[in-house]
């Protein structure tokens, strides 16, 4: 199994159908949501100082913070959650759409949420909140590209 980090080799679409095969492996959703604690156990350590209602994702039920850097050609986000599912949540969105170029971020749709059964297994809040943070992220991103 790959662990959480992107790899700058593969595209977004690549980190998608891999995630898609991971989640594959487990036939339990009981095993899939100890999967994705476990993968938000694997996030970096996210600074303190970002911990603020600026980097805030509201919309989510749970604390998400989302902090975006770099620029148009390669963009890099820190995420945390005070959930460890949610957690799990973050560490796919990372993977997916993190260390890419701003036009890749903002024309990736996150196809793995229905490739993975997770759009028929999250509870609305979480759902709500999930769309809230791929909301604000391809903002950042469709922010970035408009910049170059």
């Amino acid at each position: 199994m790959n662990d959480i980090a992107t790899s700058t080799t593969t595209s977004a679409a690549e980190a998608q159908r891999e995630i898609a095969e991971e989640f594959a492996y487990f036939s339990e959703w009981s095993e899939r949501y100890q999967y994705l604690i476990d993968l938000g156990r694997q996030l970096p350590p996210f600074p303190e100082q970002y911990r603020t209602d600026a980097w805030r994702v509201h919309g989510c039920q749970s604390m998400v913070w989302l902090v975006p850097s770099g620029d148009a050609s390669k963009m890099h986000f820190a995420a945390a959650s005070d959930s460890a599912i949610v957690s799990g949540l973050i560490a796919l969105v990372l993977r997916v759409y993190s260390d890419r170029p701003a036009a890749e971020i903002v024309s990736t749709e996150p196809d793995f949420i229905q490739a993975i059964g997770l759009a028929k297994h999250l509870s609305p809040t979480r759902s709500n909140g999930l769309a809230a943070m791929l909301t604000k992220l391809k903002g950042y991103a469709a922010a970035a590209a408009s910049k170059e």
